[in-house]
């Protein structure tokens, strides 16, 4: 995927294989993480060591835009990155990432809770990713979360209303799912046109997931 003849298809490999590398080197330690907003300092630079590598003509193009700002629902919304490519022909190829890190201790020492927004956010991170490309900000959507909480992929029960959220490993949800259950004292209505599936690779003490729409 990272060498083929199709740029677009380079793009999209250059994503996957720069999550698996940075998934690599927070696990190993190498790479220190705290919250997202680091996260995507040292993503984002993997993410430019590859551009280089993966333009094969000097017409191609790539550029990556950190917190990139659009109107969506009737709202300002941050994308976290946004990659544009263009290829030979001046055709041109957007990718919207969102990210997602939970930590189970804050920077104190001490629990840091909410885990139930953070697995109600993932959700709503797809639904906003879905969104960009309906409506043109972006050809595809990919969603990248990281976490150290054992529960967020291994739960040893689903009885809390938040499972409705379920992030576990091996979860599937299916085109048209509409979710309403509040979380945090606030209403949640939207629903998921794509079918999506949560596959936790495991790293040191963290597991990563990527998730693609289909």
């Amino acid at each position: 995927m990272i060498s083929s003849d199709d740029f677009f298809e380079r793009v999209r490999g250059m994503v996957i294989y720069s999550w698996e590398i940075f998934s690599q080197k927070v696990g190993s330690g190498l790479v220190k993480i705290n919250k997202e907003a680091s996260m995507q300092l040292k993503y984002s630079y993997i993410l430019q060591q590859f551009i280089p590598i993966i333009t094969f003509n000097e017409r191609e193009k790539i550029e990556i835009e950190l917190e990139s700002t659009c109107f969506l629902n009737g709202k300002n919304r941050e994308i976290d990155i946004l990659i544009r490519a263009t290829n030979s022909d001046l055709v041109s190829y957007t990718i919207a990432i969102e990210l997602k890190c939970y930590k189970e201790l804050a920077s104190s020492g001490r629990p840091r809770g909410a885990h139930d927004i953070f697995m109600k956010d993932v959700y709503f991170d797809l639904y906003l990713l879905e969104g960009y490309c309906n409506y043109n900000l972006a050809d595809l959507g990919i969603s990248l979360v990281m976490s150290d909480y054992r529960t967020s992929v291994n739960p040893t029960n689903r009885s809390a209303k938040c499972w409705i959220y379920d992030i576990s490993d091996g979860t599937t949800v299916t085109a048209g799912t509409h979710f309403c259950t509040p979380i945090g004292g606030y209403n949640i209505d939207f629903t998921l046109n794509k079918n999506y599936s949560f596959s936790w690779s495991s790293y040191g003490d963290y597991w990563f997931t990527n998730l693609i729409g289909n």
